[in-house]
């Protein structure tokens, strides 16, 4: 295979780097492989080894999606020890073009490529195609983004929009508030709406029940929630998805999200029943005298695992994409 025949995407989280071929054209990569980024020194190693595997000896055009902010020149990840310079990592493989965006904009541009069987409808009616999309989703971190339709396309916005502050709407939440407030001061809804957030959530109504918090992983939560085996876990994931029902209805209204909400990131699919059994769909409803709006939007959980490099080969040839 021939450099003019392929570019380079990748995402790259803090455990894994997922890199693909795209030939030029096509959103769909081939020859996805994913690599530990424990098993290598730099990007530099682990680019040059997946190159060799697929008999390709250059590429000219990359875009890398990383899970860590994108800011001036040097780029260091956020959960790994990888970093490098934009510009001399270009130089090094002769490229004629290196995109690097955050991995939550690769997910947003993704969205429009996934096809329709790996989306599952959670609510909603049948929204306005034309208008923005909400994309937002718990994994390590809460990510936000979202879509602008122009005439060639797809706009992403980067945000921040998972460190919003989270507000309570009962004693109890006001009770967690509390907690959570002694932990980190300024609480953010990342704080409850993430992997690690679940555990937060978890330990806080332990101990305003005054009871031993029986799981220290996320993961343990989830499996005794989903299996019935414990009370205070299963009522803890309840109310996370309650939560996030809400943060999502406010994001939509912020976005005017017409053209619907995308649930994105690592943590649903591990309990995707329960989800859909839960109160998310009220919680996200329920905004009052813009109900009837809410209704409208429809909401989906994207099921397609390389999301990210779908939105890395958009940003290749998407010229608002710098």
């Amino acid at each position: 295979m021939s450099h003019e025949q392929f570019a380079l995407v990748g995402d790259i989280g803090g455990t894994n780097a997922r890199l693909g071929l795209v030939r030029n054209g096509e959103r769909r990569p081939q020859a996805i492989r994913i690599m530990p980024c424990a098993g290598y020194s730099n990007l530099d190693a682990a680019v040059t080894d997946y190159l060799d595997s697929c008999g390709v000896k250059a590429v000219r055009d990359v875009c890398l999606a990383v899970a860590s902010p994108v800011n001036g020149a040097r780029v260091r990840m956020t959960n790994n020890h990888w970093q490098f310079d934009r510009a001399q990592t270009r130089a090094n493989f002769g490229w004629r073009t290196f995109k690097v965006i955050n991995d939550f904009t690769a997910m947003a541009l993704g969205v429009p490529h996934v096809p329709e069987g790996q989306l599952i409808h959670v609510c909603g009616g049948p929204g306005d195609p034309g208008r923005p999309r909400l994309v937002i989703g718990p994994g390590t971190g809460l990510g936000v983004s979202g879509l602008v339709r122009i005439r060639q396309g797809w706009v992403p916005l980067m945000t921040e929009g998972g460190h919003v502050d989270f507000a309570p709407q009962d004693d109890r939440e006001m009770a967690i508030l509390t907690v959570l407030q002694a932990q980190f001061g300024r609480v953010s809804v990342e704080r409850i709406l993430c992997g690690q957030g679940l555990l937060n959530l978890y330990q806080a109504h332990a101990r305003l029940d005054g009871v031993s918090a029986s799981f220290n992983a996320p993961e343990q939560i989830t499996g005794a929630a989903v299996n019935a085996t414990d009370a205070l876990a299963t009522r803890t994931l309840a109310h996370f998805c309650d939560i996030l029902g809400r943060v999502a209805g406010n994001a939509a209204l912020t976005l005017g999200s017409l053209g619907g909400v995308y649930l994105c990131g690592g943590v649903l699919p591990r309990f995707m029943d329960f989800f859909l059994a839960s109160t998310f769909q009220s919680a996200f409803e329920n905004k009052g005298r813009m109900r009837s709006l809410m209704e409208f939007i429809p909401v989906h959980i994207v099921t397609e695992p390389y999301t990210g490099l779908l939105g890395a080969a958009e940003a290749l040839a998407n010229p608002e994409v710098t």
